[in-house]
């Protein structure tokens, strides 16, 4: 029997778009992003143990959330079209930063503790400096962008019409290159291998592609199927993470059911069974031994399907070698 996986306690009572672990600093602390306005912080005890600390709110569905590299802020946006920050040891909310349309997205960039990039659906991606008002710099994006992530000096960009805008961070304001996505349908999720030599999407349609950036490695590129039952039934693929140490990579889907896989020797690692609902957002925690997945309504079927009733919960996985780290090769 597997140990069981713990529930966060006092999950938002609405729709669960983003989770965010701390990356520095004392302890575990879960940030969660909801579409009743809040943002929610956690602390995760070592027993697995859950305590709501603090909340913050937008004045529209909170949309994205994440933390500074020291863990010394919570960043995120919203349907609001604002980019708030909470100081952690202030407890000092402030709006930082605005678009024309929701913003869908929000990272911190590795190359400054103060560089924030956010991501919107008015098509841009804005480069914002903590210290000043106005954004440093703007990216004008194909089309609405559905989801972003970055490592190193690179950053993806996944739009609306199956864009993905790769960008050079040492220069942050130009797409240095443009594709469409290896999948036909449409995009959900992007994120980022950890050496940043590539990047994972995700679609509608219960496959993900492995894109290499550096065209000497484009023979590594490859899509697969995952999400699908018994009765072929297809299902989206809302969250890709990346394990911090291994390299491996979790996908989830509105099938409810999440795997661990391998992109170098092209394998399943693990897959966990259905939770009963979709799977709208996962996360892994700074060294990997923690996964946290939420299970929430994930808007795939459209508005008429998001009830009162779906269930709303985070579950908490302590993560075995087993399930995350790449098997010997034969």
């Amino acid at each position: 029997m597997e140990p069981k996986d713990f529930e966060l306690v006092s999950p938002p009572p609405d729709g669960i778009s983003g989770l965010a672990f701390n990356p520095a600093g004392a302890g575990d602390y879960l940030a969660v992003s909801s579409w009743d306005q809040q943002i929610r912080i956690y602390e995760v005890q070592p027993s697995g143990n859950t305590v709501p600390k603090t909340a913050y709110a937008h004045e529209g569905p909170a949309l994205c959330v994440t933390w500074s590299k020291d863990g010394s802020k919570i960043v995120s946006g919203g349907g609001d079209k604002a980019v708030r920050m909470m100081d952690i040891n202030t407890g000092q909310t402030t709006q930082i930063g605005a678009h024309d349309e929701p913003v869908k997205s929000v990272k911190f960039l590795e190359q400054s503790q103060d560089i924030l990039a956010t991501g919107s659906w008015d098509k841009t991606i804005k480069y914002w400096d903590l210290r000043q008002p106005q954004p440093v710099g703007t990216l004008q994006l194909p089309e609405r962008l559905y989801s972003m992530d970055t490592v190193g000096n690179l950053l993806v960009a996944a739009t609306a019409d199956r864009h993905i805008a790769l960008v050079n961070l040492s220069n942050p304001t130009a797409i240095f290159k443009q594709i469409i996505s290896p999948l036909k349908w449409q995009t959900r999720v992007v994120s980022c291998f950890i050496d940043s030599k590539g990047y994972a999407i995700g679609s509608i349609e219960g496959r993900v592609g492995i894109q290499y950036v550096d065209p000497a490695e484009e023979t590594k590129n490859f899509s697969f199927k995952c999400h699908r039952d018994e009765a072929k039934n297809i299902h989206s693929v809302n969250s890709i993470s990346f394990h911090p140490t291994y390299g491996t990579f979790s996908t989830a889907g509105s099938d409810g059911t999440w795997s661990t896989w391998d992109k170098d020797s092209k394998q399943r690692l693990k897959s966990f069974a259905n939770k009963g609902g979709p799977i709208s957002t996962t996360a892994f925690n700074r060294n990997g031994t923690i996964f946290a997945y939420a299970v929430s309504y994930d808007w795939t079927k459209g508005y008429k399907f998001a009830t009162p009733n779906q269930p709303h919960k985070v579950f908490l996985h302590a993560t075995t070698d087993d399930d995350v780290k790449p098997k010997l090769r034969r």
